[in-house]
């Protein structure tokens, strides 16, 4: 259902401008979203597991422009208005899970910066996490009348039993220090090293007096502890977004790229069998991440028998309970509102700035249709760059009938991502332009 209410040209700009250069904006996307009920409601079950102390994984497949991207976006947008803190990053050449040259220390440093809660949810939220966790201290400590030390180290005993905890808890204490007397430097310094920003330990002892850093021996262990802490600074649970997990897939190295598979194999293990708390692991990635069985997941025994396909769901019937969502393909109904949704941002929200009648949307779908077939539903990317940069034509150019402009919509096939080293496939995607 469409609102009435204005959408700011700040916000309005920044949806517009990403989805015609085909990202995802990183807010408003609620003014967007269709479809994917089935797969939504499998995650908000997640969530409530997670904030319940559980733990889960998931493992979004889809193809080039299916709207994965866009779908981890939602769900962490889901799960910042559930009180859990989210965070995400995209895996490259230099961001890994696996590593001796710190290319998994980079990945984490990147999911601190990113973290996210309901009132800063473009990200930065780490410094508000900590404080939140020390402004319940205060209160009670002074409830109690207890020194805030002493509330402050008990709160943290359960850290300290952990792998690494001792560490972590001597850090927040460092925070609270500087907090407590104004040092700016040493709440600069203890961010640094939740951060994984130390790249020595002579740094780390200098600053904190610390003979340990997060690296990527043990940045795993330290973001089970970070779940822990976010718990114990009042929130619900920590949600982490893995991105672009084909940069996996795209590994030449054999030895290297299953060492980054065995990782998921320990990650996949620890949250099916419990033994992490309070934290999530969404994974995005293609068909060939997950199904080649030369170099995808499936090329790892045990990672094969572990997200393998149940075998009932079949005629139409599937299965939301499994580690493995399959995105399914928006339908024209979907896509319909999609384009509505779309005409709406661009208008500002204002339904007499609207450039385009309903006529029209229907005729730009089976405009797309008949051209391509069906393959239009698969890729949601295209369909939306092609259909902004329509209204951007009629926005500068007032005078222009529509009906020539969609009649003028040629195709023309591009390749979406480069080939793959040592693979055969092709992958290619047809685009929309005008």
């Amino acid at each position: 259902m469409i609102e009435n209410k204005p959408i700011k040209a700040k916000e309005r700009d920044v949806i517009i401008q990403s989805l015609k250069a085909g990202v995802v904006p990183r807010n408003g996307i609620h003014h967007i979203q269709v479809g994917r009920a089935n797969e939504i409601s499998a995650l908000l079950k997640d969530i409530e597991r997670i904030s319940s102390g559980g733990s889960s994984i998931r493992f979004i497949i889809g193809d080039y422009g299916s709207g994965k991207t866009f779908f981890l976006n939602l769900i962490r947008t889901i799960a910042n208005e559930k009180k859990c803190v989210a965070t995400t990053a995209d895996l490259s050449p230099d961001r890994k899970l696996f590593s001796t040259n710190g290319q998994a220390r980079l990945l984490y440093s990147e999911l601190m910066r990113n973290i996210a809660i309901r009132t800063k949810p473009e990200g930065g939220a780490l410094p508000i996490i900590i404080e939140r966790f020390i402004s319940d201290s205060l209160t009670v400590a002074k409830n109690e009348n207890k020194p805030p030390e002493v509330i402050i180290h008990d709160k943290l005993q359960l850290i300290s039993e952990m792998v690494g905890g001792f560490d972590f808890a001597d850090v927040i204490a460092a925070y609270w220090k500087g907090y407590d007397t104004c040092n700016d430097t040493l709440k600069s310094d203890a961010l640094k090293w939740l951060r994984a920003e130390f790249t020595t330990k002579t740094d780390a002892r200098n600053a904190l007096g610390l003979r340990t850093i997060i690296d990527d021996s043990n940045f795993y262990n330290m973001l089970k502890i970070f779940a822990l802490f976010v718990k114990l600074s009042g929130f619900n649970g920590l949600i982490i977004c893995l991105d672009e997990m084909v940069n996996l897939f795209k590994i030449s190295n054999t030895q290297s790229r299953n060492s980054n598979y065995e990782h998921i194999l320990t990650i996949l293990n620890d949250s099916l069998q419990g033994n992490s708390s309070g934290l999530g692991f969404i994974m995005g990635g293609t068909p060939e991440f997950l199904y080649d069985s030369r170099r995808g997941l499936y090329s790892y025994n045990a990672l094969q028998s572990r997200l393998a396909e149940n075998t009932f769901a079949s005629k139409g019937f599937v299965d939301y309970s499994g580690p493995v969502i399959k995105l399914a393909n928006l339908t024209p109904e979907d896509l319909y509102v999609l384009l509505i949704n779309l005409r709406h941002v661009f208008a500002y929200g204002d339904q007499d700035k609207y450039l385009l009648p309903n006529e029209a949307l229907s005729q730009f779908l089976e405009h797309c249709h008949d051209r391509i077939g069906e393959a239009y539903f698969k890729t949601p990317r295209n369909t939306i760059k092609s259909f902004l940069d329509l209204l951007s034509i009629l926005e500068q150019n007032p005078n222009v009938s529509w009906h020539q402009l969609i009649g003028d919509v040629k195709i023309v096939a591009e390749d979406s991502e480069p080939n793959i080293d040592d693979s055969d496939d092709d992958f290619q995607l047809t685009n929309f332009k005008l």
